[in-house]
């Protein structure tokens, strides 16, 4: 049996691995490889909270191959040469992958597989990530949608879900060339231990992801359009990091969900597989307009006012300390567990971007260091719709109320509760603006800051009269 190198990339998982199966199907003897190597992924290489995902996940992922007679091989080294060079020692024949769509990884990518090919090696890519690829998609005029809307509808009508493939029972075992590093020795894994509050909420891997998706499937997805929004509930998947390291495929989601009995609610999960076309939607943007991660898509905004960076200012936000109690219960929820509900993220993100005025990729690059779920198109897109700068963008005078935003979607303080817990000893109703009565918070709150580090209204007044002066009235 001749040898093929399967290259794992955001792609930790083993079920509905299209370049494993391609493999199996060409009669080879797949050799499992990871390569290690941020260094070619520009600017954007992974952030500490997805290296401490990774790193459980790879342990996951070699423990499962383990269990089928193989193995994962690690390396941390420039990824053409440990191809090439691995190819030759193990007498391999062919080098397959799934595919990434990120601006330096797709060159990166491209130049591998011009490489290998030259060198007499069959070297495949496939789909392993998305419902529709980015290419597949373009509009009547035959340019790239920057609507989702109408994006999600053409996507809709030409929706095929791939047939689902278990994780082949066993696979070949292969003693040949080089074993690799140990998992360690990459050093993804925090030294301090910082990420402990991660894994009272995630469990990173294959098994974790069917989890996630069979507790998901089994309860709140039948209430899913009505508890999405709550962050005091567990009305959402949290399926997002499990998508982002490739621990499960996105037609695996739609197809299990769809496959629900006829008395789940066909509306809800619709409503689901919607927000995956949201997913979708942002590949397609990242795609097409390679420069947003760090320029605005709408060139208009290219001489916005955005506010000078005051350090103090900047760290209150990022640290939970802006005295705007759902704010804060966002950014220490993002601090402790890695994630952040999505409303939350809409509501600090707003803060951020419009009542402080900082420029939307200040916190893009917070929450790619900080999410498990960091995703440069998912990124991106958020951090844009909430600039107001981007595709599908929030308008310019839609600026998220925190206090009404918090009194709507955590009308009992529940979730300001579990994250703040200096704010126990006031009245509930308090808690959404604790600042408006100032000898109460003094009293009972002695901890919290005793005002917003920018007052609501005059915050929400510069950021318009900052976005009329480049956007036009469009009231």
């Amino acid at each position: 049996m001749a040898n093929a190198i399967v290259w794992f990339r955001n792609d930790l998982r083993l079920a509905d691995h299209p370049a494993l199966q391609a493999a199996l199907d060409g009669g080879y003897a797949p050799i499992p490889v990871y390569i290690h190597a941020p260094e070619e992924e520009g600017d954007w290489a992974p952030g500490a909270a997805v290296l401490a995902w990774r790193h459980r996940s790879l342990a996951a992922l070699d423990a499962e191959l383990r269990r089928r007679g193989s193995r994962l091989r690690i390396f941390h080294a420039p990824s053409l040469q440990t191809l090439q060079t691995l190819a030759a020692a193990c007498d391999a024949e062919a080098v397959f992958w799934n595919r990434r769509y990120e601006p330096a990884i797709e060159k990166r990518d491209t130049a591998v597989k011009a490489a290998l090919r030259r060198q007499g090696l069959r070297a495949e890519s496939f789909n392993g990530a998305l419902l529709i690829e980015p290419w597949k998609l373009l509009n009547k005029q035959g340019d790239p949608y920057k609507v989702f809307t109408p994006f999600w509808r053409s996507a809709a009508a030409q929706l095929s879900l791939p047939s689902l493939r278990d994780a082949p029972a066993t696979l070949p075992r292969v003693d040949d060339g080089p074993h690799g590093l140990p998992l360690d020795a990459l050093g993804l894994a925090p030294a301090l231990g910082w990420d402990a509050g991660f894994w009272e909420r995630f469990e990173p891997g294959e098994t974790g992801a069917q989890a996630a998706l069979q507790a998901f499937a089994a309860g709140a997805v039948g209430e899913y359009l009505d508890e999405r929004d709550r962050p005091d509930h567990a009305g959402t998947s949290r399926l997002s990091p499990h998508l982002h390291h490739g621990e499960i495929a996105p037609w695996r989601i739609a197809a299990t969900l769809r496959a629900l009995p006829p008395s789940a609610p066909q509306a809800q999960i619709d409503g689901y597989v919607r927000q995956l076309g949201w997913r979708e939607f942002a590949y397609h943007l990242l795609h097409h307009f390679p420069h947003t991660p760090e320029q605005n898509l709408n060139p208009r905004f290219a001489d916005f006012p955005w506010a000078r960076v005051d350090e103090r200012l900047r760290e209150a936000w990022r640290h939970g300390r802006t005295g705007v109690p759902i704010v804060d219960a966002g950014m220490r929820e993002l601090w402790h567990t890695g994630w952040m509900h999505n409303r939350v993220r809409m509501i600090v993100g707003s803060y951020l971007c419009k009542h402080i005025r900082y420029h939307w990729r200040e916190g893009a690059r917070w929450f790619w260091d900080t999410l498990v779920d960091a995703d440069l198109a998912n990124n991106t897109l958020g951090w844009q719709w909430i600039g107001g700068t981007g595709a599908d963008a929030a308008p310019y005078f839609r600026i998220f109320n925190p206090v009404t935003q918090s009194e709507k979607f955590d009308p009992d303080a529940a979730y300001l509760g579990r994250w703040l817990p200096e704010l126990a000893r006031l009245p509930k109703d308090l808690r959404h603006a604790p600042w408006t009565q100032p000898s109460t918070l003094a009293r009972l709150a002695p901890d919290y800051p005793r005002r917003p580090v920018v007052d609501l209204a005059q915050g929400r007044e510069a950021a318009l009269a900052a976005y009329k002066r480049v956007g036009g009235d469009r009231e």
